[in-house]
């Protein structure tokens, strides 16, 4: 199964999200997250944490990131690893191929239009700020 990871980034106040705006197909000038393959060789939260520095300029010590889910995609034989994490403080971001823009959390996450990933960037995110609320409320 072809493994890949995509990367949830929250700004330090947790009022954005980072997301790139692809430069190729597929979603060509939509919007999406940060991520990429992850190679055999390695683990998956290493890779997740070599994307986001290749695609970003974030460093494993700007950020903690955590495991968060799986979507399988067993027709298509992919596999992709959430991970998500808030920044410890401001970042001088630097792009690798895709332009990288800084986006209010509260925006509509699930148009098609604007968002790659046919309503999974909405839902992905959606999980990821109720497990967040729900572990403040702890």
């Amino acid at each position: 199964m072809k493994k890949m990871n995509v990367i949830v980034i929250f700004d330090k106040d947790m009022k954005k999200t980072l997301m790139c705006k692809r430069t190729k197909e597929p979603y060509k000038g939509m919007y999406n997250l940060v991520g990429g393959k992850i190679e055999k060789e390695n683990d998956g939260l290493s890779e997740a944490y070599r994307e986001l520095c290749e695609e970003t300029n974030i460093k494993k010590e700007d950020i903690k990131l955590i495991y968060f889910m799986n979507l399988s995609y067993i027709k298509w034989g992919k596999e992709l690893e959430v991970y998500y994490g808030i920044l410890n403080k401001n970042v001088n971001l630097i792009e690798e191929v895709n332009k990288l823009e800084w986006v209010s959390i509260n925006e509509n996450f699930f148009d098609m239009n604007k968002y790659a990933g046919e309503g999974n960037i909405g839902h992905i995110i959606e999980e990821i700020k109720y497990d967040i609320k729900s572990s403040e409320l702890k």
